[in-house]
């Protein structure tokens, strides 16, 4: 590793060359951010919102080769995610029955909105479906989209809803039994793939939830989960918590940079090549 400033902060970005539509579709209206081209991918923010880090994500996909598309459902495009835009961002989620926030074996009605937005991305993109990432408050949405089949592959990075307050929310997996047997079933089939990552003493995301997913899906879920036990080599704080984005740095053998490499290289796989018929 090198002492550049540059490459010891999280990759930060701004709006800039990103094209702000409007898109309805699951029965809600947000704001769509798009840019890139190739390949769809659907980049759901985490909490608070589009935040420059979020933005450092999403131009990294847009350079490796992709389209990006992002709803902006929560938040201030653009706004510095601080500890006050933060906390008011979380209050009013909690609230909100869009997302559902601590409801146990729930249909969320954002992720109809996901589905709509990676239908509409596919419709438009080249290759054989789309990529969805979701990311800590957003992280389960992600596989609660590939109930849709235009949808071959889902990240979930740190997801935390609903907020594990208790065993039944700890373990489970942010969507509906019907939905979670859909993508079940697609996963059997080889249709859809899946990509889990935490960090190991993140209380947001626990264990539990990845251990109800991979019973679920088996060899179609592939977890990476980033050691920040006391002591790591890697200089994690026992509170890291965002994998794709405010904890990577752009060093080779960085694990959240590495895990970053992973999530890109998972994306080419499913999205360059043709799954499997049903």
């Amino acid at each position: 590793m090198t002492d550049d400033a540059t490459t010891d902060t999280a990759p930060r970005a701004d709006l800039t060359g990103w094209v702000r539509t409007s898109f309805t579709g699951g029965g809600v209206t947000h704001d769509r951010f798009e840019k890139g081209s190739g390949p769809g991918v659907v980049l759901i923010p985490e909490l608070p919102g589009l935040t420059p880090e979020v933005l450092g994500l999403a131009e990294h996909l847009v350079a490796e080769g992709f389209t990006v598309a992002i709803p902006s459902p929560f938040g201030t495009p653009g706004h510095e995610g601080t500890v006050g835009y933060t906390l008011a961002s979380v209050s009013k989620v909690c609230v909100s029955a869009e997302f559902k926030a601590f409801a146990t074996g729930a249909h969320r009605p954002v992720a109809d909105h996901v589905r709509a937005l990676a239908a509409d991305l596919a419709a438009r993109t080249p290759g054989p479906g789309v990529g969805v990432i979701g990311m800590c408050f957003t992280g389960g949405f992600a596989l609660a989209a590939a109930v849709d089949e235009h949808v071959l592959a889902s990240v979930m990075s740190q997801p935390s809803t609903p907020f594990p307050v208790s065993r039944a929310r700890r373990v489970d997996p942010g969507m509906s039994a019907a939905e979670f047997d859909a993508v079940a079933a697609r996963a059997a089939q080889g249709s859809v793939c899946a990509l889990g990552l935490r960090f190991s003493e993140d209380r947001a995301v626990p264990r539990e939830r990845f251990a109800t997913i991979a019973a679920k899906l088996g060899d179609a879920f592939e977890v990476i989960e980033l050691d920040s036990s006391p002591g790591n080599t890697a200089g994690f704080a026992k509170t890291a918590h965002s994998v794709l984005t405010g904890e990577v740095r752009e060093h080779d053998g960085h694990p959240a940079f590495e895990a970053r490499k992973r999530v890109v290289a998972f994306l080419r796989e499913r999205l360059s090549t043709p799954t499997r018929a049903a």
